[in-house]
């Protein structure tokens, strides 16, 4: 399992940053963070102005890493300021 940056996971949420769930519906029907956004993976590109209205840093999270680190890293490359939480339960320990 990858290392997630938990310190600065804890900055960006005491920031106030926005976590964003990208797990399909069923996944996030099963069990989110309460308050999070969700708009699963494969609508990231579609909403990309949705993301920036947010207007805050973000933290996105999936089950495991691997699609919120997929999700990071196209973020990124549209200007958005985002890490990857890796999976919801890591950054749920810390709302």
């Amino acid at each position: 399992m990858a290392k997630f940056d938990n310190e600065k996971i804890q900055e960006y949420l005491k920031n106030g940053a926005i976590v964003l769930d990208v797990r399909t519906d069923a996944e996030y029907g099963e069990g989110h963070i309460s308050g999070s956004e969700h708009i699963v993976l494969d609508r990231i590109p579609g909403n990309i102005s949705t993301v920036k209205g947010f207007g805050k840093q973000i933290v996105i999270v999936c089950r495991s890493g691997t699609r919120s680190g997929q999700a990071t890293d196209f973020l990124k490359q549209h200007g958005i300021d985002v890490i990857n939480g890796g999976p919801w339960e890591n950054v749920n320990q810390y709302m």
